[in-house]
């Protein structure tokens, strides 16, 4: 039976389990959308074409399968570019689909067309652009293996209109894959592995230090028993957290520029430190020269192209760190370190992660440790925008799974939060999701509040408002001595009307202490989509903070109050 090649391409899909796709047509898309129309795979029509990337981000996230997105060609494609770059940087599978204009007409400059391919190289893991509809099958079955072997990663697939309009003879399926280039290092070295363990046994100051691949490899259960084996503290990256349940007497939380201050000094003063799918990304390490600098480095990555690259290592091991971790587990012993763990006590006491509680203020970590309590027996998913509010929420959020905290790291995306949430709510339909913002970055997707509502999507979206861009201010008050500039938003709207505009939909406003916990309980509870607003002083800023070229023992402090 002859098929068009749209019709291979949504067969294709089906065939690799596919349920969703979050997109905006176009006229390079015409007959792929036809397709659609005759599938079992739902479509989310977003309100941008970037928000369809980051929604499939957020849905491959909490499901564990590559998220999908489809654009049309030209600037629907373009507006792809900052969705993929973000699931570039963070090991996101998604796979992004755009039409493209007939084959006879590229280089022409025609209407609507851009070399999406050309642009999107640095920025994917692999990319296609489609000369035969008979292809497609072949295609779509290797960018599904690409994205999700190895590091993950997102793979464009950039199609002619004349090709899925064109005709197949008839649909043949591809189940196997034989890519002679592309063949990852699950394994790790056992020699390499075998020297872990020796190292282990000889440190008296271990420490564990989980990033985003361990998160993306399933990891969670090894970390945990090779902390406990070995009882050795573990601190996480920005993308690590949930890795180790935050809840654990070995859990440090975050370290980096705005950390725990207990994570950082410990960093600075183990002797071996153990790097898990990790990039020792320059927000962690801050001034290379002065990072654990009494330590052993030991780094475990899929990817042989990070290891070495920022910082040098003692011990590199590359392969996947779950398999390596279940290796390693086979050859380590049970350790106690009870004057390592004391002193690790010591920091925790000593050197707490505080905020002011003067004058009655509404403080944005208050509301954070609330909604973090009230949360805790529920299953729960928060997503983040990009700015003070993401580090707040990365410090008091108290993760105790993975794949519970969403948000963009590598590329620090404003406009990321409300679409993840609305991906991860269609992925997870039982769980309360909550999209943590703030007032720049909901402006730059609040359109998306059409898409949840068409969706009748119950997410909660809790915005900090200080009518600033926050962090942006807040490295203006410590690096240029508090000369602002371009950062005050005096045209906000009331956010209570807006959120007013939609059916179904509820908007509840907090500005005192008092308010936070009555207003959290109805919004978490009413099954709606919610705008909790919270309005807050432009003068709260994230502590601690550490420059950019110090070392994480050189921190700023929250100042003593009184």
């Amino acid at each position: 039976m002859s098929i068009t090649g749209a019709e291979a391409l949504i067969k294709s899909l089906e065939a690799e389990g596919v349920e969703v796709i979050f997109g905006y047509p176009g006229g390079a898309v015409l007959s792929i959308y036809d397709a659609l129309r005759e599938s079992s795979i739902k479509h989310v029509l977003v309100r941008q074409e970037q928000a369809a990337v980051h929604a499939a981000s957020g849905y491959s996230r909490v499901t564990g399968r590559p998220g999908v997105c489809l654009a049309t060609s030209g600037p629907g494609a373009t507006n792809l570019v900052t969705g993929i770059a973000t699931a570039y940087m963070d090991s996101i599978p998604v796979i992004a689909i755009t039409g493209q204009v007939a084959t006879g007409m590229v280089g022409t400059d025609a209407f609507q067309e851009v070399d999406i391919f050309g642009i999107t190289m640095p920025i994917t893991k692999h990319n296609y652009l489609v000369q035969k509809a008979e292809d497609l099958p072949r295609i779509i079955r290797e960018a599904f293996h690409i994205a999700q072997t190895g590091r993950p990663g997102p793979v464009l697939i950039d199609i002619p209109k004349d090709v899925s309009g064109a005709i197949l003879a008839q649909y043949q399926p591809v189940t196997k894959v034989d890519l002679r280039g592309y063949k990852p290092t699950f394994r790790g070295h056992p020699s390499q592995i075998r020297n872990l363990a020796q190292l282990i046994r000889e440190a008296e100051k271990p420490l564990i230090y989980a990033g985003g691949g361990t998160v993306r490899a399933g990891a969670h259960e090894e970390v945990l028993a090779l902390a406990e084996r070995i009882n050795a503290p573990v601190t996480t990256t920005l993308q690590g957290l949930g890795v180790f349940p935050e809840n654990h007497p070995l859990s440090l939380g975050m370290l980096g520029m705005h950390g725990t201050p207990y994570a950082n000094l410990a960093v600075q003063q183990c002797d071996l430190l153990i790097g898990l799918g990790v990039r020792f990304d320059d927000r962690v390490t801050l001034s290379v020269e002065h990072f654990a600098p009494n330590a052993q480095i030991v780094h475990v990555d899929i990817d042989p192209a990070e290891i070495g690259k920022n910082v040098l290592v003692d011990l590199p091991i590359v392969g996947d760190v779950r398999l390596v971790l279940e290796d390693l587990l086979g050859l380590v012993e049970e350790k106690e370190h009870p004057e390592w763990i004391e002193e690790v006590r010591g920091l925790k006491k000593n050197y707490p992660l505080t905020y002011g509680h003067a004058g009655g203020d509404l403080k944005p970590q208050f509301v954070l440790e609330k909604l973090s309590e009230l949360l805790r027996d529920q299953d729960w998913i928060i997503t983040s925008d990009v700015g003070q509010h993401q580090m707040w929420a990365a410090q008091y959020g108290k993760f105790l799974k993975p794949n519970t905290f969403l948000t963009s790291g590598g590329l620090g995306t404003m406009g990321y939060g409300v679409p993840a949430a609305v991906g991860a709510q269609l992925g997870a339909p039982q769980a309360t999701v909550v999209a943590v913002t703030g007032d720049g970055s909901f402006q730059m997707h609040m359109a998306e509040l059409g898409t949840a509502t068409e969706n009748k999507l119950p997410v909660k979206i809790l915005l900090f408002n200080n009518s600033y861009l926050g962090m942006v201010k807040q490295l203006q008050h410590f690096f240029v001595e508090g000369r602002y500039s371009g950062v005050e938003f005096t045209g906000n709207p009331d956010f209570m009307q807006l959120i007013s505009a939609y059916k179904n939909a509820c908007g509840l406003r907090i500005s005192k202490p008092e308010e936070v916990e009555p207003v959290l309980k109805e919004a978490l509870n009413n099954g709606k989509l919610t705008l909790i607003e919270c309005v807050i002083s432009d003068q709260e800023l994230v502590y601690p903070v550490v420059p950019n070229d110090m070392g994480l023992d050189q921190m700023i402090f929250f100042p003593q109050e009184g």
